[in-house]
């Protein structure tokens, strides 16, 4: 029985500060306004002397979450699972030394954990074996080791790629360290960037944000000291710099975090508060072109105290303000550069000094609501909004039909696709990623559509976008045109008059343009008026055309209207009417015979000098005029 009670009664001797609600201002020895403290553990009952960075992680198998709370000479994991009484589960001592930096995230059910301790490397923990500690606290050891680098400030992971990216190590000119860890335990070195200079902190996210040209790569934004640096690392051989921007007053580009829809970085600078004396200082750059990133607005809180780590769940941010503790800021209404602070919870109570002390990190990613605050000073805290919002969104989604535009383009929005989705408190938002198409996507395209509320809650439905293309190509032709027969024939060979230029066309979609010329280049036409089709058809079906008369004629004497004994028909071609007449000779007859042989036109005992046909009312064509039946000529009627 004793060997039993043991660990219990270890368990119930340590300093637990169990649920406090936040009434009048304060929750026990806390300032806070909507905040309730659920529960907290001290510095003591970990076993350190020093607190730092803090991470989440919920088992998917039993649903339980755990807080990793980064201490000066380990990583304590604690189940918070009944938040008004955590179990202080053990402690992963430090690999080598202690060191007031550490930092944790979380991939695949494993912690990965870095400090600034010589010689650290990267420390990699089975998390489902918190599932099984029958003795608490349990000292633990790693499950394996990265020894690719020694000290590191912090570590980055995109879930989305299974990569870890250390920042602020010896390697890389202190840019960031790119680690595989696909397979957890046999992370493997995967290069690095020397992105400008030391990076101080990162954020690395598959792009889903406004600028197209990104949409779907691997981004990093690196706070680095003096500016912020966006780079493509999706091809971990060849990472690409995007573009940088820096600000006023910089002091220490410390860390930031982007907007839901990824439009907006929020940023913190780590030495403003102190160096420049201001109210805490908050930054926000609107990366709607990642090529040309430009400051949006600058949020100023109600303390002169430093601000440190700070994320974005929802519309709500959460600033690990150091002596401020969490500050939660609503920026619903950031595009319009507005934001404002709906509640907070200060860890430490004795000032707001912009001094290195207290609200180290804040975890807000919690399903249950329940936010871990890592206090340097206090250890570890567990706060809940008093107003909270557990309920996911309902997303309720419907196919659309799209048309591309004369660019060959056209882009969708989130409410394109929504087909009434619903959420408990009655305020919706869209994310999608793929909302621009182009003539590649013809067709059906299936599209996500991610719905979240103001709380973070997400949930999410699927659409097919249909995109057509049902605008013709455009085709242009050149006016009718007359034509001498080749030397020494009777005919003209007809050129290709796409290939030569003197037809065009142009399609919104120009890949698959068929281009046909009726008829065909290399026929031969005779003398006579050949009227030359041309049409235009694009992958889609779409379809437009043009034409024009090519008029060929042979080589007459005296340039086409001189004729023996000073007999003259002109104009040749004609449309209307045809003038004949001759110097010195009397007209007698005149005769119009078309090509089989058919008499159109029949005069006789003219007895005149000129003569005018009105040939208007016969079908163009070649014909014969043939004058006091001795002399005939050909002429065309256009």
């Amino acid at each position: 029985m004793k060997i039993l009670l043991l660990p219990i009664l270890l368990i119930f001797s340590l300093p637990i500060i169990a649920q406090t609600p936040c009434t009048g201002g304060t929750a026990g020895p806390y300032p806070c306004s909507g905040y309730d403290l659920q529960s907290e553990l001290s510095l003591t009952a970990l076993n350190a002397s020093g607190g730092n960075d803090s991470w989440g992680w919920t088992d998917s198998t039993t649903g339980k979450e755990y807080a990793l709370i980064g201490l000066n000479n380990g990583t304590a994991f604690i189940d918070i699972s009944n938040p008004t009484s955590p179990v202080f589960l053990g402690k992963l001592p430090t690999h080598t030394s202690n060191s007031s930096w550490r930092d944790v995230k979380t991939y695949n059910d494993h912690a990965f954990i870095v400090s600034e301790a010589n010689g650290h490397g990267m420390q990699v923990f089975d998390l489902t074996r918190l599932r099984n500690v029958s003795s608490p606290p349990e000292t633990f050891t790693e499950d394996a080791h990265y020894s690719g680098f020694g000290r590191a400030h912090n570590i980055v992971i995109n879930e989305d790629t299974g990569f870890a990216y250390a920042v602020g190590t010896s390697s890389y000119n202190g840019g960031p360290h790119f680690i595989n860890i696909q397979n957890p335990t046999n992370p493997t070195a995967a290069g690095g960037y020397s992105m400008d200079d030391y990076s101080h902190d990162a954020q690395v996210v598959t792009y889903c944000g406004p600028d197209q040209d990104y949409i779907g790569r691997e981004i990093l934004i690196g706070s680095n000291e003096n500016e912020v640096i966006i780079a493509d690392i999706t091809n971990k051989s060849n990472p690409v710099s995007i573009s940088t921007i820096s600000y006023t007053n910089v002091n220490y580009t410390h860390q930031g975090w982007f907007t839901e829809d990824q439009r907006y970085f929020i940023l913190g600078d780590e030495l403003d508060e102190q160096s420049v004396g201001f109210n805490t200082r908050t930054l926000v750059f609107d990366f709607e072109d990642l090529d040309n990133p430009q400051l949006h607005t600058t949020y100023t809180g109600p303390t002169p105290a430093i601000d440190h780590n700070g994320y974005v769940k929802g519309t709500k941010y959460y600033l690990a303000n150091y002596r401020a503790g969490i500050r939660v800021i609503d920026i619903s209404n950031i595009a319009s550069g507005t934001m404002t602070e709906e509640g907070y919870f200060d860890s430490y109570p004795n000032n707001d000094n912009a001094n290195f002390s207290g609200a180290w990190n804040v975890y807000p990613y919690f399903a249950s609501g329940n936010i871990v605050i890592s206090d340097m000073n206090r250890g570890f805290l567990l706060v809940k909004a008093q107003s909270t919002d557990l309920v996911n969104p309902v997303a309720v989604c419907q196919d659309i039909t799209v048309s591309l535009d004369a660019n060959g383009e056209v882009t969708i929005t989130g409410a394109d696709i929504d087909n009434g989705s619903t959420d408990n408190s009655g305020v919706v938002y869209f994310n999608i990623c793929n909302e621009y198409f182009d003539c590649s996507n013809l067709g059906a395209n299936v599209v996500e559509l991610e719905v979240y509320d103001d709380f973070g809650n997400k949930d999410y439905c699927t659409a097919t976008v249909t995109v057509v293309d049902d605008m013709d190509p455009q085709i242009n032709c050149p006016g009718n045109s007359q034509v001498l027969v080749d030397a020494g024939q009777n005919y003209y060979t007809l050129p290709d008059h796409f290939a030569n230029g003197d037809v065009t066309a142009t399609d919104n979609c120009a890949s698959g343009l068929i281009l046909t010329q009726s008829p065909v280049a290399g026929t031969q036409l005779p003398i006579g008026i050949h009227t030359i089709n041309f049409v235009a058809e694009d992958s889609s079906g779409n379809t437009n055309n043009c034409s024009f008369d090519i008029i060929v004629t042979d080589v007459l004497s005296a340039d086409d209207i001189a004729f023996e004994n000073g007999l003259s028909i002109y104009p040749n071609p004609a449309s209307k009417t045809i003038n004949i007449n001759s110097a010195n000779r009397s007209i007698n007859s005149i005769s119009v015979i078309d090509v089989s042989g058919k008499v159109v036109f029949n005069s006789n005992n003219l007895d005149t000098l000129s003569a005018t046909l009105n040939v208007s009312a016969i079908a163009r064509g070649l014909y014969f005029v043939t004058v006091n039946n001795s002399v005939t000529k050909k002429i065309i009627k256009r």
